[in-house]
């Protein structure tokens, strides 16, 4: 049986390859030595010459970054920060919605003071008298093509009341509203 041992020269160097081999694979899983200072990186021609204007930043700033030690204050500033989004889904072409006004509180809002609208105008015209001048007043109303005869105390048109009539005028009351109207007497 042959072990390969006939020809020296392949033996050694085998034999010297097979020590390197181990001998770099204990200082790859035991970090290679604790007491060797890190190589430091080349420094470009933009750097060195940042270097010689008086800015130190990207020779402290590598060396900061390097620092393997754990930093609180920096964690504490990243967990303070929160997300104020617009509501506004990035996953659509749709322009965002718009805002909607948030309610004054009740003590602020200025006081609503409720009026109600003015009621209908009449839509009566006094067109005239009817009967002697010495005998009860009575009167002529227009609305539209409609004519009524009346005298005080009557109501026309289901809703309006005579309350008193005057030679030039008549005082009209609508029931429906309660409110009370002088017609002057109109010509023609």
């Amino acid at each position: 049986m042959k072990l390969g041992t006939e020809n020296k020269r392949k033996t050694i160097i085998a034999g010297v390859l097979v020590v390197v081999a181990a001998v770099l694979l204990v200082r790859t899983f035991t970090g290679g030595g604790e007491d060797t200072a890190p190589a430091q990186p080349a420094v470009t021609s933009a750097q060195h010459g940042a270097s010689q204007t008086g800015h130190k930043a990207p020779r402290a700033l590598l060396a900061h970054s390097l620092d393997p030690s754990l930093r609180f204050d920096l964690l504490k500033s990243a967990e303070d920060v929160t997300y104020k989004g617009t509501g506004r889904n990035i996953f659509t072409n749709a322009a965002p919605p718009p805002d909607i006004p948030k309610p004054v509180d009740p003590d602020v809002q200025p006081k609503q003071v409720y009026t109600p609208p003015p009621p209908p105008p009449i839509d009566l015209k006094f067109y005239g008298f009817a009967g002697p001048k010495g005998g009860s007043k009575r009167i002529f109303l227009l609305k539209g093509e409609d004519i009524f005869l009346a005298k005080e105390g009557d109501i026309v048109d289901r809703r309006y009341k005579i309350m008193h009539i005057s030679p030039n005028s008549v005082e009209v009351q609508d029931v429906l509203t309660n409110n009370t109207q002088t017609l002057p007497l109109s010509a023609g």
